[in-house]
């Protein structure tokens, strides 16, 4: 009886290693984080992702130019490593619905991704088969993003497998230009 309680509390407590946030928390907080506005022209973003115990494992650089159309945002992606490898090119499809929710794809995303905004905050969660070296792992990628002031964000990744964090991306993102007009 006692192994099978303990084996029960140590379920139980791996499913507490999983970051969660509320985003509501974030409804308040200002400025306000407005994903078509922001992305709309030309971003640079840099950022590096950390495995469980910390290492740093990837740092990069992203050029992304945003194009509005309604309520659809298209993101290309453009990916160049100072360390580690990794996808070189996306492109995002993101609609945004009637209710001020999001959905979006791209080639390498599983199903949807979808997303919601608590004022400053933007959350974005998606799955995908992460290549990393000989093996494809399948996980799952919580984004939260922050905006600081009108031209930069952050981006905070979990990526979890099992409901475990396994890794942690931060980005940091600035706004170059917005779109000019043909």
């Amino acid at each position: 009886m006692n192994v099978r309680l303990a084996a029960i509390a140590l379920c139980l407590g791996l499913v507490g290693c999983a970051t969660s946030l509320d985003g509501n928390r974030y409804s308040a907080q200002t400025p306000a984080f407005g994903l078509f506005e922001f992305f709309e022209g030309s971003v640079k973003a840099w950022g590096l992702v950390q495995n469980r115990s910390g290492e740093v494992v990837q740092r990069f650089e992203v050029d992304i130019e945003g194009r509005v159309d309604g309520d659809e945002l298209t993101l290309d992606e453009v990916f160049r490593y100072g360390l580690g490898e990794g996808v070189t090119e996306r492109v995002w499809n993101i609609s945004r619905n009637p209710d001020g929710s999001y959905v979006g794809t791209a080639g390498d995303i599983l199903e949807k991704a979808r997303g919601s905004s608590y004022g400053n905050a933007f959350r974005w969660t998606y799955e995908m088969d992460l290549p990393v070296g000989d093996k494809t792992y399948r996980v799952k990628f919580d984004d939260w993003i922050f905006a600081l002031d009108e031209r930069r964000i952050m981006n905070r990744s979990y990526i979890q497998k099992f409901g475990l964090d396994v890794a942690e991306v931060t980005i940091f993102m600035e706004k170059q230009s917005a779109p000019t007009s043909s």
